[in-house]
């Protein structure tokens, strides 16, 4: 008996011309349509991400091998497994590991995957939960992570995270604040998100005019740390008002991919830029980061931040994203 299922599909067709156009579609495909791998789930969650929005509105730059499912995020259970860490039955969430751009992702109430990236879910945090945090939450936990081993303390000031009204953003801002550190939350949505970013915890709310135009190569210092997720002259900004030996963390490129800034913030501060993939993160790594999301983050704040939609609905909520009308985080029920 053939098991056949609901999902994204991403194509590209070239016409005449040779010019090429990318289109996403909901079909009802079958497990022959998987590639290979050892561990068949049954996906419950998945979510959007800007790089899901990316490929489900035929912009460029994420699926590498097509047709592919889209979808960064799963989270299911285990049907079967030839790996012998995993067994049926078993709740698990996978993150970036090449989903939604070179392997089948979320976005699908199946998927076939090496199951040597899964961590299994958290129990105090539960299946739509940890859709929920996704790869936006799990970025943002790495972010502060590597803000912890640069050494960075509550007492060293504030602490500077732009795109704070996005996924990566928003999460960063509830761990940052929980951990005792003063917050301040940088935003293009300043007026309408503010009390929405006050609730999170962040101390102050900044217009991101503010840092997005071109800027001194060397500012007065304010932040001890940056957990920046726009790239561009916004993050060279930041790491001109650091403090001396203070550090920033890059995962996103929501203005752009350029970093059109000058070293001199690095040697006559010592500060460090710190760059964090989520996509090919250690297991040892990415079960850091879910235990300590499990531990720190306030999971009434991540209720607040999320909204869940049916599948059938991703594509146009992508819209939505990439138009800058989503605040936090967006899960996507694959069987509503």
């Amino acid at each position: 008996m053939t098991t056949t299922f609901q999902a994204w599909w991403v194509s590209k067709q070239a016409d005449a011309s040779g010019a090429a156009t990318q289109t996403a579609s909901l079909r009802e495909l079958a497990d022959g349509d998987l590639i290979a791998g050892d561990t068949v789930i049954a996906v419950e969650y998945s979510s959007i991400n800007y790089k899901d929005a990316l490929a489900l509105c035929g912009r460029p730059g994420v699926v590498r091998n097509w047709p592919l499912i889209p979808g960064i995020d799963l989270v299911g259970t285990v049907e079967s497994s030839d790996s012998m860490d995993w067994a049926p039955g078993d709740t698990v969430v996978l993150n970036g590991a090449g989903l939604g751009e070179s392997a089948h992702g979320g976005l699908a109430q199946r998927a076939r995957v090496d199951g040597s990236a899964l961590v299994r879910v958290p129990e105090a945090l539960g299946s739509l939960r940890s859709a929920a945090v996704g790869t936006a939450g799990f970025t943002a936990m790495l972010s502060v992570l590597a803000v912890e081993r640069h050494g960075v303390t509550p007492g060293d000031g504030p602490v500077l995270v732009t795109g704070a009204a996005g996924g990566v953003g928003s999460v960063a801002v509830a761990l940052l604040a929980g951990l005792g550190f003063t917050v301040v939350a940088s935003t293009g949505r300043a007026e309408k998100e503010a009390a929405y970013l006050t609730t999170l915890g962040a101390a102050e709310i900044l217009d991101r005019a503010g840092l997005s135009e071109p800027g001194k190569p060397m500012q007065s210092q304010r932040y001890a740390a940056v957990v920046d997720a726009v790239g561009s002259h916004t993050l060279v900004n930041a790491i001109a008002q650091l403090n001396s030996g203070g550090v920033a963390t890059t995962c996103g490129l929501a203005q752009g991919a350029d970093l059109p800034g000058s070293v001199l913030p690095f040697i006559l501060r010592g500060v460090s830029l710190a760059g964090i993939n989520s996509v090919d993160a250690s297991l040892a790594r990415r079960q850091e980061a879910w235990a300590r999301l499990e531990r720190d983050l306030d999971v009434d704040l991540l209720d607040g931040m999320t909204d869940v939609v049916p599948l059938a609905t991703a594509k146009e909520n992508a819209e939505r994203l990439l138009a800058g009308e989503v605040r936090g985080r967006t899960v996507v029920d694959v069987n509503a």
